[in-house]
């Protein structure tokens, strides 16, 4: 496989550490045994928010409690619990908590569209300490560690040369959570040259982060969204805030809107044009 390349922002990793490496192979175990053998096989259900749950979410966050703890011996939190569950899990976990969305892009999964993924973060304090995106279709893995870098396949993650300014960018904008001031400017007058949405958050953050995307928009997100692909980002030197704060972590956990990119001066001239 071809690494995508750019100017690094950092210094070099070093490598993966035992931990993150251990979390990697879990993950691809998990795909391999109870995803991706339901793939284009599996019925669905509905759930009370309107998103999709199939056999395969439920079995692959079954499967992940018990290899994570394994790991390291903290409360799991899934997108396939309840509310409830969910938020007494994030009250109590104060030694840590593993953040997991077994299968991101439940929809396309069920449809036979190649773009979901598998997300585990490790958080202490409401951080992300490390986390892993899988791309079971693609055998992608991103991973990333606070502090220690982000990578691709286990090397380290580096990207294609981004779009010298807004007007020449491929943005990733996701339509169904924005205002509808921001959603009649983007359609009367999209500052970019192309936009893209594929129904994976997971892999959005990603893809911005090694430059297939040059801009990323969001509306509202789930802490499972961005847990993982937030670190992955940064790691990889790349700019994140919300809609209406500089600061990401200022706003509501449960759900947070995402303005990104991995050029800096790409990211101020976004982040400008949305706010004005």
């Amino acid at each position: 496989m071809v690494i995508e390349k750019r100017k690094a922002t950092r210094d070099a990793p070093r490598g993966m550490s035992a931990t993150l490496k251990a979390v990697v192979a879990a993950v691809k175990l998990v795909a391999v045994e109870e995803i991706m053998p339901r793939y284009l096989k599996v019925t669905h259900r509905q759930k009370i928010d309107g998103s999709l749950c199939t056999e395969a979410d439920t079995a692959a966050q079954l499967a992940l409690v018990k290899k994570l703890q394994a790991i390291v011996n903290v409360p799991v939190l899934g997108e396939e619990m309840s509310e409830a569950e969910q938020q007494a899990i994030w009250q109590s976990g104060s030694d840590g908590i593993w953040c997991v969305d077994p299968v991101d892009g439940t929809s396309n999964f069920v449809r036979g569209l190649p773009y979901f993924a598998v997300s585990v973060a490790l958080l202490r304090g409401g951080n992300a300490m490390l986390g892993v995106v899988y791309d079971p279709v693609k055998d992608e893995v991103f991973a990333a560690e606070q502090g220690k870098g982000a990578f691709l396949n286990g090397d380290k993650l580096v990207g294609r040369e981004t779009a010298k300014c807004l007007a020449e960018a491929l943005a990733n904008v996701d339509l169904k959570r924005l205002d509808t001031k921001l959603l009649e400017r983007l359609a009367a007058h999209p500052p970019y040259s192309s936009q893209r949405n594929f129904g994976a958050s997971t892999l959005d953050w990603c893809y911005t982060a090694v430059g297939r995307y040059d801009v990323y928009l969001h509306g509202g997100q789930k802490l499972w969204d961005y847990a993982a692909g937030l670190l992955v980002l940064r790691e990889s030197g790349g700019y994140v805030c919300t809609i209406e704060q500089d600061e990401f972590e200022q706003g509501d956990i449960w759900h947070r809107s995402v303005v990104a990119a991995r050029d800096e001066k790409l990211f101020t001239e976004w982040k400008r044009w949305i706010r004005a």
